[in-house]
């Protein structure tokens, strides 16, 4: 669709929607007559027509959850009558815990840096309801008003850095957490099932000495023990907003005590040890605790992805590759060759990854060139590509969790057969034959296609002790 095409189809739409006109500093505006946002949302829907893309459902919860927390401590304050707070409170209530008006947060992605535009689109849109409820027609902004009331003691500047926090939580501990725990508990099972499995190892992709198939299923898990750590210490810096801070990080306009009591009904709601920034300038001018746990999401990718790689390579065949693992058979893998099947859970897993490392790029940039003087710029874009590197990996590691790992099986005869055949087992003899003569046993073996031990026999080579016992691979391990 052609951009041209598109705003004649917007101006045709505004001709066939009946609007209510509404006012600000900067003059009128048409906004329709049914939608609970106002003429700030309308007018950040006009200036930012970029990507179509939306903050996701649980940002505007987690804002959602912000504002009702601010809005209980300012009524514990004294600064909204309960006249005013409790058709407010009602209203987000609505989006909270009924799911409702969640349509009218259309605002794109990409607009001003603070998020400003997203945050009066929450003012608005609950303004407008509670004035309805207490029998009043939307855009009136009387007798609550979206900056006066809903927005009190706040500014966008401390607002949504707040609800990153809160949303970004939300997701690790609800999704990301429990779906790698599992996958923990899933590679534990493999470690128990593989132990007494020895195979050829690989180095440089050449052949190695002999490992215990356990063993490198135990280095995945350990790798994503280690990336729970780092999870969990992201998560506890997360659990630090600067809520109270208004526009710098003074608190200018907050009532005293205001960011505690925010702090205290945030913990409440979503029953973390919430608490405010001692400096909560830092956390409006910077946005460190966010490229950490981009920067963990990033570790966890790359753990993954060498889990994933490593199990479709062990995979490989079934007769022309390595052929060590079995795959479950979850679809045909091609089009045009029947009977193939394709590591497909690798390949997805290996593609999310690669969307997270792309997204901690963004991260990075976005801080590194967004933090200028006393405010980040960035916050939509950081926010967006952490919710979705979340989502995804969480996603992305149950599926491999289910559709792969469960059923995979260890292909023994293969795996003894390459092992018998492997000319690294020779190493057990370097302390008996010595460096040199071990070497010259391996290269004769690989000219003449045989296996160490019939070389060895051909070779007539006097050996001190057992050739068995020498030999044998799981005494390597």
């Amino acid at each position: 669709m052609s951009l041209s095409f598109r705003i004649s189809k917007q101006k045709l739409w505004f001709r066939m929607t009946k609007t209510r006109t509404e006012k600000d500093v900067l003059g009128e505006l048409e906004v329709p007559i049914d939608a609970y946002w106002g003429i700030s949302t309308q007018r950040a829907l006009t200036n930012f027509k970029i990507s179509g893309r939306r903050l996701p459902e649980n940002f505007i919860l987690a804002l959602a959850t912000v504002k009702k927390a601010c809005l209980l401590a300012n009524m514990d304050l004294g600064m909204i009558p309960t006249e005013l707070g409790n058709p407010i409170q009602k209203a987000v209530d609505e989006i909270l815990k009924d799911r409702k008006m969640l349509d009218q947060f259309p605002i794109d992605v990409f607009q001003t840096g603070s998020g400003t535009q997203t945050n009066m689109n929450m003012n608005e849109v609950l303004a407008n309801r509670a004035n309805e409820i207490l029998g009043q027609p939307r855009g009136k902004k009387a007798p609550v008003h979206p900056n006066d009331h809903v927005n009190l003691g706040q500014s966008s500047n401390d607002v949504i850095p707040t609800t990153m926090h809160i949303a970004a939580l939300e997701l690790i501990i609800n999704e990301l957490m429990p779906s790698l725990e599992k996958l923990i508990l899933g590679l534990d099972e493999k470690v128990t099932e593989f132990r007494e499995i020895v195979k050829v190892g690989r180095t440089h992709l050449q052949d190695a000495v002999p490992i215990p198939l356990s063993m490198e299923f135990d280095v995945y898990k350990t790798q994503m023990v280690n990336n729970m750590a780092d999870l969990q210490a992201a998560r506890d810096e997360l659990v630090v907003v600067p809520i109270g801070g208004t526009a710098l990080g003074t608190g200018i306009n907050a009532p005293k005590g205001f960011a505690e009591k925010v702090a205290t009904y945030l913990s409440k709601f979503t029953s973390l040890p919430i608490r405010t920034q001692s400096v909560k300038a830092e956390g409006i001018s910077s946005h460190r605790a966010m490229v950490r746990l981009s920067s963990s999401l990033r570790l966890l990718a790359l753990s993954c992805i060498k889990m994933a790689n490593d199990i479709r390579w062990m995979g490989s065949g079934p007769r022309a590759g390595l052929g060590e693992l079995i795959l479950p058979q979850n679809e045909p893998g091609s089009s045009i060759m029947p009977g193939k099947i394709n590591p497909t859970q690798s390949e997805a897993l290996i593609q999310v990854c690669a969307q997270v490392i792309g997204h901690d790029a963004v991260v990075s940039f976005a801080e590194s060139h967004g933090s200028i003087l006393d405010l980040n710029m960035s916050k939509p874009v950081i926010i967006v590509n952490i919710l979705d590197a979340i989502t995804i990996l969480s996603n992305g590691i149950q599926s491999f969790r289910l559709h792969c790992l469960s059923g995979l099986k260890a292909n023994e005869s293969v795996i003894k057969s390459q092992l018998e055949r492997s000319l690294m087992i020779v190493t057990g003899l370097t302390p008996v034959i010595g460096y040199d003569k071990a070497g010259e046993v391996a290269r004769r073996a690989y000219e003449t296609g045989q296996t160490v031990r019939e070389t060895i026999e051909e070779m007539r080579i006097e050996i001190e002790g057992d050739l068995d016992d020498l030999l044998d691979s799981r005494k390597m391990v």
